[in-house]
């Protein structure tokens, strides 16, 4: 495993709120400025936020690293730190360390055609990855993005899932578990979206975000395509607080002591599957 930690990770430095947007009734975009330059980051890592007298929690970034000068998140109101996140606004400050983690393989993926999936608020960390390949978009083979939520109500990034459904170099499906009266797309969950893409097992890296109950059934879909474990891209939550492997909150019951925070959050079934034998 390797461990994508730079000198800049371990300090704290401040970021003011150039732009904040409520999203939906439980989610916040806010885009950020680092008073000392770039976050450096990948696509697929995470930072960890801090709010001076509240605390600190780890948030996936979820703007791609070609756009340089801010950075992105897109926080769910769950915790007590997230839930205070609401009430900022541009013009304030937060701390952040970072960025952590290890990314999506993306020079793996280069030359290869993509199948991203992403369920729910896994669209924020895959947004990461969306956006980088679409500013490289010559470099990848065939681009499919497959995306699910509860109800059109909850679907984040609307008008850029206009934009992608417009394009010719990428296709784009989505499906909500629960229609409206106005919705027209498909309803039903996201696994039903799997059977009609054309995949080419050999050269298809399948990257899959959303939460944990939504990958046995997509994995499933994904073996019933022939695509290589080692070539499914998994990014998993755990409680991560340090975001360095120190603290131990994140650590999966693996022999090697794997930690969430700096082995991931990015695994491939391949080494998820190894490990869950142990």
């Amino acid at each position: 495993m390797s461990e994508i930690i730079n000198n800049s990770s371990w300090r704290l430095r401040m970021g003011r709120i150039t732009a904040a947007r409520r999203m939906t009734a439980a989610e916040k975009w806010f885009e950020i400025e680092l008073e000392d330059g770039d976050l450096e980051h990948e696509p697929g890592q995470f930072v960890q936020v801090e709010l001076f007298g509240v605390g600190e929690a780890p948030v996936s970034v979820c703007s791609s690293p070609t756009r340089r000068g801010r950075f992105e998140l897109t926080v769910r109101a769950a915790g007590r730190l997230t839930t205070h996140m609401q009430t900022l606004k541009a013009g304030d400050w937060v701390g952040i360390r970072g960025p952590f983690g290890r990314p999506f393989p993306v020079k793996l993926m280069i030359g290869n055609d993509l199948l991203l999936v992403a369920g729910g608020l896994g669209i924020a960390p895959l947004r990461s990855l969306i956006n980088y390949v679409m500013d490289n978009r010559r470099e990848f083979g065939k681009v499919d993005i497959l995306l699910g939520c509860k109800t059109p109500e909850d679907m984040l990034f609307g008008d850029e899932v206009k934009a992608w459904e417009k394009r010719l170099d990428v296709n784009f499906s989505c499906t909500v578990d629960r229609g409206a009266p106005d919705w027209k797309g498909n309803v039903g969950l996201i696994t039903s979206l799997i059977p009609g893409v054309t995949i080419a097992p050999e050269r298809t890296f399948a990257v899959v975000v959303g939460p944990p109950i939504m990958y046995k059934f997509v994995i499933a879909e994904l073996a019933a395509k022939r695509v290589p474990e080692r070539q499914i891209i998994l990014s998993l939550e755990r409680h991560m607080k340090c975001g360095m492997g120190k603290c131990g909150h994140c650590q999966i019951d693996h022999p090697k002591n794997y930690y969430c925070c700096k082995d991931g959050p990015t695994f491939t079934y391949e080494e998820v599957k190894a490990a869950s034998r142990l």
